[in-house]
Parts: structure tokens; C-alpha cells; sequence
């Protein structure tokens, strides 16, 4: 029997995570799969051949996209001409959705198996998706508890997984220990700045923190400033940003976890680093800012309450969120000051955090996920 191909799509450096535990699952069944894709450093270690990375294919907001462009229609273009061509086994799909679902067209129009995981947003912005992803695709394996009861409402097969940042977790040093690990000084009020994992998203919101960094070492000293680098970003891009400020930061990359643990607050991006940091139990100040087209325009079509995925996930506000106008310096000093200086804030926040991973579900998501790809594979 000849070895079985699997496509697997992921677009920015969440998914590239995911993705390469789903691989190293589906390795386990079946180590004769052969994969290709899109991904980043973590599926091309999984053994991916990539075809584009994700570095040059995620964006955030509906202008920012135009910079890429080329490179996300290349491989757009690449993609359709393997299905065409040298169609897979199964494709795999993981979030991303405005890049992956005509793909899940041109699969479903193949005869081609698709699994969708990690959902769009559906419930957020743009709900009629839901009406294409039941003719197109075979099965979601879902993250969030809320999504599935949407698909089993729109008769679409589904699975809730739990989430795969359960399993990224593992075991993490005390703070003491990771303030070593990183040469932080010991007893010092300490502060992670998390700007995002797209270029576009830290060039935004880096300057703004580490202008807030300042004000917040000059109203409350000692303090210390600690950043952890998504692999998706290059060092030097977010290295000179920092150089252009008169503050000191500490880099450190692929260590998201204990740097978490080393801090005691942060300022974050939105994005899946905010679930990363509640999971962490680490008080938080989300922000989030795009180019002021792409806000108004997402404003018109995007209906939720909040923002971040933590105060979605518990329905109500448990961190604060500084949107747009409101995500510069001062803002975010103020917010941070207040939780480091407000014993009663800071351990109100520890406790509604600490509910947000009952809510996730049971680790395993990769084990489960690969167990629905096998039997698409085998049907």
C-alpha cells in the first residue's frame, strides 16, 4: 500500500503549534503518512514540507493583508495545483478561514476528505460561514466549548476536542527559578510585554508598550521588563524597536510559558496569547490596534462583547481591554499600575482567571484530533 499523503494548512504561528502535535499524533497511528503544507518552524520540524511560511502569510486586520498579498496568493496558487495535480489523502485544515475554505471547495469538489481544525470565528463575525463550511467540509474538531452546539445547530459533524494549549503547557519552574533562568533580578516587580506574533501587529502596539514601560518604571520602581519572542517574528525587527527606546527589556524566544511565570503582569496582544497568559493565572492588560480602516470596517461586521478570548470565554469583563484609540502608553500604564498597586484587583483577576481552564476542557486535543483525521483517512 502506497504511503498516504496529508495537505495540512496553518497561516500564522498559533496554528504552526498546533499543527505539529496534530502531525506528531497522526505520526504515532501511522508513521508512514507523508505531509505537506504551509506552516512554520514547528510542522517543518514535525516533518512538513512547507511550501510557504508563516511568517509571510499572517496579518492582522482587512488592510494589512495588501503588503502580503503576493505571497499569499503564490501559495494559494501552489496549493490548488497540488489538489489539481497530485491530490492528498485528506486535508487538514486549521483556522485561517478566508485562506482555507476555498480550498475546502476545490477538496470537497475532488472527493478529497476535509477536516477543519480550530474554527473560524463564527460566532464573532460573519455567522453565513458556517452554511459553506457544511457544504465543504467533513468534520470540525473544535477548541471552544460554545462552538459546538453552533455546528450542531447548522448540522455540521463536530467534535470538541479541548483546547491544545492544555498540552502545551507542561511542567514550569516557580518564579524564583525563572527569574534565574533569565537573569532577572529576584524581588523585582516584574512586567511581560507580549506585542503579538505578526510583524504588523508589533510594529503597532511594541512602541506603545514600551512607552508604557517607561511611565510605569518611573511611577513604580524597581521594576523590570521582560519580552517573549514569537517564533513567527524576527528578532531583529523587534530587537530595533526596542533599541529606538530608552528602556531595558529583556528577549527571550520560544520560552512563552516561563517567562509567563516569571512575570507578574502583563501587557498582552489579543490573540491566543491571552488565553496562554490566563492559563498561566497571570493578570493581564489586553490590547489591540489596526490600521483605522480595517477597524471601522471590522466594526460593521464583527458582534461580541468583548474582544479577547478570555473575557469571551467567561461571558463578562475578568481583564481589561484598551481597543484602537485607547491602546497607547498612558492607558496602559494606568491599567498596569492600578492591578500591581490594588491588592484587591490583582487577586479578584487571579481567581476569575483560574476558572477560564476548567472551561477548556481535558488536555489531549492533538490525540483526539488525529483520531477523526484516521478515520476520514480510512473511510
Amino acid at each position: 500500500m502506497p504511503d498516504r499523503r496529508v495537505m495540512i494548512v496553518a497561516g500564522e504561528a498559533s496554528g504552526d503549534l498546533h499543527g505539529a502535535r496534530l502531525v506528531q499524533a497522526m505520526h504515532d497511528l501511522d508513521p508512514a503518512l507523508d505531509f505537506c503544507g504551509i506552516g512554520g518552524r514547528n510542522l517543518r520540524q514535525a516533518g512538513v514540507q512547507c511550501l510557504a511560511d508563516v511568517a509571510d502569510m499572517g496579518v492582522v486586520g482587512l488592510t494589512e493583508v495588501t503588503r502580503k498579498l503576493g505571497t499569499i496568493l503564490r501559495a494559494r496558487r501552489d496549493l490548488r495545483r497540488i489538489l489539481a495535480d497530485a491530490p492528498p489523502d485528506l486535508l487538514i485544515l486549521i483556522d485561517y478561514p478566508d485562506f482555507n475554505l476555498p480550498l475546502a471547495r476545490i477538496a470537497r469538489a475532488r472527493g478529497i476528505p476535509v477536516l477543519y481544525y480550530i474554527s473560524p470565528q463564527i460566532w464573532a463575525w460573519r455567522k453565513g460561514r458556517v452554511n459553506v463550511i457544511r457544504k465543504c467540509v467533513d468534520h470540525m474538531a473544535v477548541i471552544l466549548p460554545f462552538e459546538k452546539p453552533l455546528y450542531d445547530r447548522a448540522g455540521v459533524p463536530a467534535t470538541f476536542v479541548g483546547h491544545p494549549l492544555l498540552d502545551a503547557l507542561g511542567d514550569t519552574p516557580a518564579q524564583p527559578e525563572a527569574r534565574r533562568m533569565f537573569q532577572l533580578a529576584e524581588g523585582v516587580t516584574t512586567v511581560a510585554l507580549l506585542p503579538g506574533s505578526r510583524e504588523g501587529e508589533a510594529r503597532k502596539l511594541l512602541p506603545e508598550m514600551l512607552g508604557a514601560a517607561r511611565i510605569i518604571a518611573r511611577e513604580l520602581p524597581p521594576v523590570q521588563f521582560v519580552l517573549p519572542l514569537a517564533d513567527s517574528l524576527d528578532p531583529e525587527v523587534v530587537e530595533g524597536i526596542v533599541r529606538r527606546q530608552d528602556i531595558a527589556v529583556r528577549i527571550v524566544r520560544n520560552r512563552i510559558y516561563d517567562v509567563l511565570t516569571a512575570a507578574d503582569v502583563a501587557l498582552v496582544a489579543s490573540g491566543t496569547a491571552t488565553l496562554e497568559t490566563a492559563l498561566m493565572n497571570l493578570p493581564m492588560v489586553v490590547v489591540y490596534k489596526v490600521s483605522p480602516l480595517s477597524y471601522w470596517a471590522g466594526r460593521a461586521f464583527i458582534h461580541v462583547d468583548h474582544i479577547s478570548l478570555v473575557n469571551i470565554i467567561a461571558g463578562k469583563t475578568v481583564v481589561p481591554e484598551l481597543i484602537q484609540g485607547e491602546a497607547h502608553a498612558n492607558r496602559m500604564a494606568v491599567e498596569v499600575i492600578d492591578i500591581l498597586s490594588r491588592k484587591s484587583r490583582k487577586l479578584r483577576m487571579h481567581e476569575e482567571l483560574s476558572q477560564i481552564r476548567a472551561r477548556l476542557g481535558e488536555p489531549g486535543a492533538a490525540a483526539k484530533t488525529a483520531a477523526l483525521a484516521m478515520d476520514l483517512l480510512n473511510t
